[in-house]
Parts: structure tokens; C-alpha cells; sequence
């Protein structure tokens, strides 16, 4: 039998074959795809971008949330008051002090939400803003002051800023990208005199890392009756971002305003179980604490010998002068290491970097080294 091939069965030929190569490449994809976990990095990456804490959540939280996983048909109003009563003990207020929200980023948005109709908001240059650009989507105005020369927030230059269209005073403490803390007796200085004018908002997300966190905070100030927000999370020292669960101390008339501005319940039955379980975990926290400043003193030992530039930080988190911070990302993305770019125009030659798991940041040492040691 003699075989006889044309130019038209050739092509046919040829279809058939990139046809079923082209099905083998979507069916390998999509058992990629499969594989890729629907939370947290997948294998080989180091997530250094996002400031979160890999060793939570404590022990005692997934006990929690393990002891609980059955009861997720009911609302969780049982485990919020629970944990409302916790937070008010601890802060020594009543519990119609406290807000309790899905993460701290919720009560933020809130907050920026309720006071749009008191008039602007007065904000740092560079800080965590997606709150305050939330509230000026929805018709608020946005007054920024320039940090001072050392990158810390300028509190003389912001009390200057406040003027009669000054609403509310946004400050993150620790300052989020520089990872800088404000001294506590100056903080409590300006809100004392600033919170006659106009409402402070005091993100504290990171107040737990700091060195000293009862004197870093403004939490105290609560009490004095000064027109003072201040926010809380528990997604950074207890290591649980994704379980959304937050909350705010204020006085009992702003408490009142946020709730109204609220989109949740106050947060699902097992974040508030965790939360309730680690609150007073301390051998946790101090743990965990612990495992974030070892990483930070190691990034800072490389930077040193690399005779780089980084910011006085305590958090989990550090701010490193590069010549590029949207190329430095993409060098390190190359080694599968995940890092923040640039925030804005002002800033390219600023690089974030979170403190991960031990392996993550020696990982990025490693690359800082090969990209600029001489």
C-alpha cells in the first residue's frame, strides 16, 4: 500500500497537532491553577509585600476556630459582645466605647464615610490612605501635609494645617510605609490640642510591635473625653489578616456614628472566635513578636554591610532606599520574592519590605546581596 501525502493533509495534520498541543497546555494550566493554594503563597515564593504575620494565628485561636467551624450557621452577636466586653476591660471603658468591625479597615472606611459631611480630612503625605482615598470617592475633601525631613510625620506642620474646614485628622502610629513611630508624649500633645478642632483618627495597627506600646498609644486619651478614634487589628501581632476582625475605641457618641456606617456584623463567628481565644494569649504574642524583630534586626544587619539606607522602623515592616523601587521588585520577583514598588511619583526610590518567615527574609538578604554588594 503507498502512502501519498498532499499539502492539504499536511495542513490537516498539522491542525490536528496544535489543536491537541493547545489542549494539553490549557489542561496543564488548569491543573496548575488546581494546585495553586486558595490562601497564602504558593510554594517556593517568599510573600515579603503585604506586612503579614505567617506565625499566626496562635495556637489557641485555630483551637478556637476548630471548636467553633460547626456553629458557623448562626450570627456571631454572642461572640461580639463576648469580645466587645474584652476590649472595653482591657482599655478600662465601657463597652459602648468600642466598635468592633471586619478588620480595622472597615471602621476606617467608616469613619472617613461618617465625618465626609464635617468637612475635609487632614492627612500625612505618605501613609496608608486607601481609607481616606475611599472617603474621597464618595465626595470628601483631602488635605495633605508633607512629612518632615527625616520622613517622620510633621505633627508642628499638621497642627498648622488645621483650620475651620478640617473635619478629621487621620495619623497612622507607626506610620505605615516608613515604619516610623511618633514619641507618645508629642502625639499626646497635638491630639490634646488638635482634638478641639476637629476629630482624630489614630490608626495603631502595628502599636503592638512597637518597643513600647502603651507609651506609643493614644488610647488613653479615650478616657480624658478628647474627640479622639483609635483603631486596632488584629491582623498584624496575632497573624490574623484574613479572618477580617478589627475594632475601634472612641467615645460613645462617635461609636454611635461609625456603627451606622458599618457593612458587617462586626466580623463572622471564626475570626471573633480566634480573636476572643488569642486576645490574652501573651506566650503568643510574645512570640510573635519576637520572631518579627529577629527578621527586621537581620534585614537591617544586611542593609548595614551593604552600607544601604533604611528607616528607623517598629514594625513589621522596613522602608529601604534603592535607586528604583519598581525595578528592585521586579528583580527580586525574578527570584520568586515578593516585595512592594514604589508609592507614587515622590517616592520611586523607596522600597517596602515585610518581615516574613525567617527563610523568606534570608532568601531576600540573599538577593540584596547579589544585586548591590560590590
Amino acid at each position: 500500500m503507498t502512502l501519498q501525502l498532499n499539502r492539504r493533509s499536511l495542513l490537516g495534520a498539522a491542525t490536528v497537532g496544535t489543536a491537541l498541543m493547545m489542549r494539553d497546555t490549557a489542561a496543564i494550566a488548569k491543573v496548575a491553577e488546581a494546585k495553586k493554594p486558595l490562601f497564602g503563597p504558593a510554594p517556593g515564593i517568599a510573600l515579603l509585600s503585604r506586612n503579614e504575620n505567617p506565625y499566626g494565628p496562635a495556637p489557641s485561636a485555630i483551637k478556637a476556630i476548630y471548636d467553633t467551624a460547626s456553629k458557623g450557621c448562626y450570627y456571631a452577636d454572642i461572640g461580639l459582645k463576648t469580645l466587645t466586653e474584652m476590649i472595653a476591660e482591657r482599655y478600662g471603658v465601657g463597652v459602648e466605647n468600642v466598635v468592633v468591625s471586619s478588620g480595622s479597615t472597615e471602621v476606617l472606611c467608616a469613619v472617613a464615610l461618617a465625618w465626609a459631611d464635617k468637612g475635609a480630612i487632614l492627612c500625612p503625605e505618605l501613609f496608608w490612605d486607601m481609607t481616606v482615598k475611599y472617603g474621597e470617592q464618595k465626595g470628601a475633601k483631602i488635605v495633605r501635609v508633607p512629612l518632615a525631613a527625616d520622613m517622620g510625620i510633621d505633627l508642628d506642620a499638621m497642627t498648622a494645617a488645621i483650620s475651620p474646614e478640617i473635619g478629621l485628622v487621620h495619623i497612622c502610629n507607626p506610620n505605615n510605609p516608613t515604619g516610623m513611630v511618633l514619641d507618645g508624649d508629642d502625639l499626646r500633645g497635638f491630639v490634646r490640642k488638635a482634638s478641639g478642632n476637629a476629630t482624630i483618627l489614630v490608626d495603631e495597627a502595628y502599636n503592638e510591635l512597637t518597643d513600647k506600646p502603651e507609651y506609643s498609644s493614644v488610647v488613653d486619651l479615650v478616657k480624658e473625653g478628647h474627640d479622639i478614634i483609635v483603631c486596632r487589628t488584629f491582623s498584624k501581632i496575632y497573624g490574623m489578616a484574613g479572618m477580617r476582625v478589627g475594632y475601634a475605641i472612641t467615645s460613645p457618641e462617635n461609636a454611635e456614628k461609625i456603627r451606622g456606617y458599618l457593612m458587617s456584623f462586626g466580623g463572622n463567628s471564626s475570626g471573633l472566635a480566634a480573636a476572643i481565644a488569642s486576645f490574652n494569649d501573651t506566650g503568643f504574642t510574645r512570640y510573635s513578636k519576637d520572631r518579627v524583630v529577629e527578621a527586621r534586626s537581620s534585614i537591617i544587619d544586611t542593609l548595614g554591610g551593604l552600607g544601604m539606607e533604611v528607616l528607623p522602623s517598629q514594625t513589621n515592616f522596613l522602608y529601604v532606599k534603592v535607586p528604583d523601587a519598581d525595578t528592585v521588585q521586579k528583580q527580586m520577583a525574578q527570584r520568586d520574592i515578593m516585595i512592594r514598588g514604589s508609592y507614587g511619583e515622590q517616592w520611586t526610590n523607596w522600597s517596602r519590605v515585610s518581615t516574613g518567615k525567617i527563610e523568606d527574609v534570608k532568601r531576600y538578604n540573599t538577593a540584596l546581596t547579589q544585586l548591590f554588594g560590590a
